[in-house]
């Protein structure tokens, strides 16, 4: 966008304070002119505005009633605390499944094989075609996907929807298929694969799917496992080592997150948090960035849960709390505690997330 000056201040610097606007401030502020409504709808904004948000990782939790039939959406952001959103443009009822660059994935609780993307902050919202497959419910034990990863790719707007799973045929039992079927927002069409593996999952390790050098990456269950890797440029799982020096022994816990654009494993134990960071993609070359104590929340320990993180903070869920941890004060805090009864800990349903002006169509 060429800098032009209207009033008292250039194109240039109204874009640079609109950018740090939240979404739905920036939203009001396209009503006040025609100027600044041509300003916040132009790509070259749309762009900038972008890559302000994927450097500020927020919490993104669910918060349900005790009846359980109703639920909140909480975000928890470092910078500008805790905002509460719903998901009722949808007119469903939905199950967070992922979260990438500001989209969510959703799959409707009444109506299993129906998917949902949609960015909550701008309430627009996509539903996925069925796929021309026999049901996706094949999917062994529960009839749900595995996996379910959400790829969106900020610089070319698009997105892929992935689900994965051990399939089982009709009247067959399960013999290791491993069945990943790719939706691809540009063609509006799934695409499918067949493969065979011998991994297990916990819950956390398939809530925390991560997004990063164009491919989703899972930590697989049981010990010191590995990464799951699957490229969605050529359509192959591959296998990542995790960091040699990783104590794998009773007591210790792992996480894949994700940290500035690269893909980081955060170790647990009873009074230490380490925090690794892939500094080299390509020749898995592991960085031990950081080393915290966890005497001063010792009580917490068994049941925290990290999330998300920057190279700044660190954003971990227990069964009630919110906490943060800034790296360079060494200061935890509490950013958000339940007040009422859930029927869920906290980190059962918390995804990282970022405020973006990502488009779903």
């Amino acid at each position: 966008m060429n800098s032009q000056r209207h009033g008292f201040f250039p194109d240039e610097v109204v874009l640079q304070i609109l950018s740090r606007l939240p979404i739905k401030s920036l939203f009001r502020s396209k009503t006040v002119c025609k100027l600044w409504y041509r300003l916040v709808s132009d790509k070259y904004f749309i762009q900038l505005y972008n890559e302000l948000a994927v450097k500020n990782s927020m919490l993104l939790v669910e918060v349900s009633e005790s009846s359980g039939l109703k639920s909140s959406l909480i975000c928890v952001d470092d910078q500008k605390g805790v905002c509460e959103f719903d998901l009722d443009f949808l007119k469903d009822r939905v199950k967070v499944r992922a979260s990438c660059n500001g989209l969510l994935c959703c799959s409707s609780i009444p109506d299993k094989g129906v998917y949902y993307v949609c960015n909550p902050m701008t309430r627009e919202f996509k539903l996925l075609p069925k796929s021309r497959e026999r049901n996706v419910t094949r999917f062994y034990p529960d009839g749900e996907a595995t996996l379910v990863g959400l790829a969106c790719n900020l610089a070319s707007q698009k997105f892929n929807v992935v689900l994965a799973g051990y399939h089982r045929t009709f009247g067959h039992r399960p013999d290791g298929t491993f069945k990943c079927m790719i939706y691809d927002s540009e063609t509006n069409k799934w695409r499918k694969f067949i493969t065979f593996q011998d991994d297990q999952f916990s819950h956390m390790n398939k809530n925390q799917v991560v997004f990063v050098n164009g491919a989703l990456h899972w930590l697989t269950g049981g010990g010191c496992s590995c990464i799951l890797v699957l490229d969605l440029e050529y359509d192959m799982w591959r296998k990542m080592s995790l960091p040699d020096e990783l104590n794998c022994g009773m007591g210790n816990r792992f996480y894949l997150l994700e940290s500035d654009g690269c893909l980081s494993v955060i170790q647990i134990s009873d009074t230490w948090m380490k925090i690794w960071v892939l500094k080299d993609y390509v020749r898995e070359e592991w960085r031990l960035v950081d080393t915290v104590s966890l005497r001063c929340i010792k009580g917490l320990v068994p049941g925290i849960f990290p999330i998300c993180q920057t190279g700044e903070y660190v954003l971990l869920a227990t069964h009630k709390q919110i906490l943060v941890f800034h790296c360079k004060s060494r200061v935890w805090k509490e950013m958000y505690s339940v007040k009422n009864s859930s029927t869920l800990p906290l980190w059962y349903s918390a995804h990282a997330f970022r405020s973006t002006i990502s488009s779903c169509h």
